[in-house]
Order: structure tokens, then sequence, then C-alpha cells
């Protein structure tokens, strides 16, 4: 019996010794731009629910700036960011980077005026707070203006402002008549007598955040850029389907108030992506607008920019294309 315990023992031994190669999860670098938000919560889900552990994967989220994301996934410092426009540029300047997933379809962005503006005509003559000139803010203020008749260029008169809370700063002191922010602050604004004159996702597709993946990861750990995918699309359908938690998972993975984690939550769903996929138009739009910004005239062929089979893959195996 002795001898028979004692060999049992060495093969749990041995069985130990051998099991780190295949149990220890593989390390992850990812960034997200400003904040832990909900923009980016797909992440912050995927982490809390253990979507990435299913997948034998242990994920590092960082908060970076673009510019700091784009020179880290260029260089190997991270493996992934949660930014879309920036990564579409830098692929077209010939960066090793693609698009591999969707995360939101459009934007949550609002149009929020003070009490006296009702409707999108009449900014006519007014001041328009933004984050900053070419940015999201911008790009989608002049298209929806441009919806509703008014001459962005003509029209209204931009003003670069910085920050959400800045904006929304701006707005109270009377320094901007209508601001292009996100939420919570269209739930703060509405406390005050503000009114939102438009929601982002009303008027365009504008696929605000998205996976942007290291082109050697494509090339050479294909199957690791599957299994973040899954994840995320994984994190995506559980945040469609449970407000409560999610919330929760807001919370506390961004440090903020309840109210104003429901307030996110409750305007942004309805353009959280089901299955990872970027609507058609709203690429095009992120890809026209780079070219725009970057004075590129030749045609970029969508493979240096986008890489969806991993994600092709993923909605076959999910049941969802």
């Amino acid at each position: 019996m002795f001898k028979i315990t004692n060999l049992c023992v060495a093969f749990i031994v041995a069985a130990f010794a051998l099991a780190p190669a295949d149990a220890v999860a593989e390390r992850i670098r990812m960034s997200v731009s400003g904040s832990y938000n909900m923009i980016f919560l797909a992440a912050g889900v995927a982490h809390h629910k253990g979507f990435f552990k299913d997948e034998g994967l242990e994920a590092d989220i960082v908060v970076m700036t673009a510019p700091a994301s784009l020179a880290a996934l260029s260089n190997g410092d991270i493996d992934y960011t949660l930014i879309t426009g920036s990564v579409i540029r830098g692929a077209i300047r010939g960066l090793p980077m693609r698009i591999a997933a969707g995360l939101m379809t459009s934007s949550a962005h609002v149009f929020l005026a003070r009490p006296e503006i009702k409707t999108i005509k009449d900014l006519t003559g007014k001041r328009v707070g933004l984050a900053g000139f070419g940015d999201a803010t911008h790009v989608l203020a002049r298209m929806i203006l441009a919806k509703q008749g008014i001459d962005a260029d003509k029209d209204v008169q931009f003003i670069g402002l910085g920050s959400d809370s800045g904006r929304f700063n701006a707005l109270q002191q009377n320094l901007a008549d209508m601001v292009v922010t996100s939420p919570p602050w269209d739930f703060e604004g509405k406390k005050l007598g503000y009114n939102i004159l438009a929601r982002a996702y009303e008027h365009v597709n504008y696929p605000l955040a998205g996976l942007g993946v290291n082109l050697k990861a494509l090339q050479n750990n294909r199957a690791q850029v599957k299994r973040v995918i899954k994840s995320l699309v994984r994190a995506n359908r559980f945040m469609r389907d449970n407000r409560e938690e999610s919330v929760k998972i807001l919370v506390a993975w961004g440090k903020g108030k309840p109210e104003h984690a429901y307030a996110s939550y409750d305007s942004t769903v309805k353009v959280i992506s089901p299955d990872g996929a970027i609507p058609d138009d709203g690429l095009k739009l992120l890809i026209d607008q780079a070219k725009r910004d970057l004075k590129v005239t030749k045609d970029i062929p969508l493979n240096e920019i986008v890489d969806f089979g991993p994600l092709r893959e993923v909605q076959r195996e999910l049941g969802l294309r």
C-alpha cells in the first residue's frame, strides 16, 4: 500500500509539474481611451464576468491617450486597443495595425442645448461647443447640422472646450449655446432644464469603439485574436441583456456614481454591437474621414485597414451568423 501511495504521489507531482504550460493564462495588454467608461465597458465586463478567463486570457486594461495607444500598438507595447478611428488613421498611414471587430455600432453623443433652444434649426447663429476641432464631436456636429440644412461653416460658431465636464460647465456659464457631449451629461443637463436636440445614433452610424489589433498578432497569433474577440462579443451580448449587473460592473470598474452609471447605460445600450460587426456605412464614414484628415487621395485596399476573418469565425461558432 505504501508503495502504491508513493507511486500515486509521484504521478500527482509529475502532473503538477507539467500543468503550468497549459494552465497559465496568456497575458494580453489592452488600452482604452480617456477613462474606464461605458464606451469601453465590454473590456470591464469580459474581465469581471470571467469571459477573458474562459478563453485562457488575463487582460491588463490600461487607460492611454489615443496617440499613446497608437504608438504602443505599433511597437508592440500593447496587443490591442478599443479605439476605432485612430486605428483606422494609423492603418492608412501604414502603421502595423488593423480593426478586427466593433464594440459600438454608432455613437452615444448628444446635442445638449440651453433651455431657450428647442430644435437643431434654432442653432443658426449660435455657439456650438466641441471637445476639439477635427475630433468625433466636430465630425458629428457637422454631419447632423448638414442633415438639418445648416451650413456648419457659415451658420454656427464652433468652440473647442475640451473635456465633457468642461463643455458642460461652459453651457452652464453661457459660453456656449449647445454642446456635443456624452452620457451621463445628458442626464445632468436634463435635471437643469437643458434640451437634448439629437442623439448621434438617430442620425448617423459612427462606430466609436472597436478592437484594434497589432498586425503581428493577426499574423502570428490569430487564435489569440479570435479568443479576444469572442470574449468581447460575449461581453457585449451580456451587457445588452443584463442592465442591473452591467451597471454594477460599470460602477465598480469606473468608480462612478450609480445614477451616472444607469444614465450612461440607458443612453448607450442601443448602440452596443450584438455580434461584433461594424455597419458598412459607418466603417466607410470613418475611412473617408481619416483619408480627408490625412489628405490621402489614393484608394486604400480594405484589407490594409480591417481584418474581419477571426470575427466571422467567432460569429459562426456563437451561432450569430
